[in-house]
C-alpha cells in the first residue's frame, strides 16, 4: 500500500474514486437530490483544477498494488479555533472503497499525512468527523487524536440529525 500526491492529469481518476467511494461510504446520509448536488459541488472539473493549482492544498490516492482504492485532501494551512492558521492542518476528506476496510489502510494513510505535517512544520493536525459516527471517532482516538470542539455541517439536504460534527485534534510538536 501507498499514497500518492495526485497530479492534475490525474483529475479524472480522482472524481471516479472520490463518487465511488463517497458515495458508497455516506450517500445515505443526504436527502432528495443532495448527495448529487454536493459530488458536482465538491468534484466538478473546474474546482479540482483550481484546488490543484493551490499549494496550500493536496490530494492523495490511497493504492494497493498500484490500484486506487481511496483518496484522501488535506488542507495544509487551516484555522482552528484558539491556535493559528499557518501552525494548523486539515485533513478535509479521507474516503476508501468500502471493500478496503479494515485492511489498515486508514491508519496507513494517516500516519503517512502526519508525517508530512511534521517535514512542513505544523504544531496540530485537525478533522471533523460527523458526532454519531462512533467507530470513526474511536479510530482516530487510537491515533492519538482528542476531542477539541463541536461544530455543525452546513450542507443543503445532509440530514438534519447528522449535521453534528466533532473537531478532533492531535499534537504534533
Amino acid at each position: 500500500m501507498k499514497i500518492q500526491e495526485i497530479p492534475p492529469t490525474k483529475l479524472r481518476e480522482l472524481q471516479e474514486i472520490s463518487q465511488i467511494a463517497y458515495s458508497t461510504n455516506f450517500g445515505h446520509h443526504w436527502e432528495g437530490n443532495g448527495l448529487a448536488l454536493y459530488l458536482e459541488d465538491q468534484f466538478n472539473a473546474e474546482r479540482l483544477q483550481r484546488e490543484f493549482q493551490d499549494p496550500e492544498i493536496g490530494y492523495y490516492f490511497v493504492l494497493v498494488e498500484d490500484e486506487v482504492v481511496g483518496f484522501a485532501k488535506m488542507k495544509w494551512q487551516s484555522l482552528l479555533p484558539e491556535h493559528s492558521e499557518d501552525s494548523c492542518c486539515e485533513l478535509e476528506k479521507i474516503y476508501m472503497l468500502p471493500s478496503e476496510k479494515g485492511k489498515g489502510l486508514g491508519r496507513y494513510t494517516m500516519e503517512k499525512l502526519i508525517q508530512q505535517a511534521k517535514m512542513k512544520d505544523k504544531a496540530i493536525f485537525f478533522l471533523c468527523v460527523i458526532d454519531t459516527n462512533t467507530a470513526a471517532m474511536a479510530f482516530y482516538e487510537k491515533l492519538g487524536f482528542e476531542f477539541h470542539s463541536k461544530t455543525t455541517l452546513e450542507a443543503p439536504l445532509f440530514k438534519e440529525d447528522l449535521k453534528g460534527m466533532h473537531r478532533m485534534y492531535r499534537r504534533l510538536a
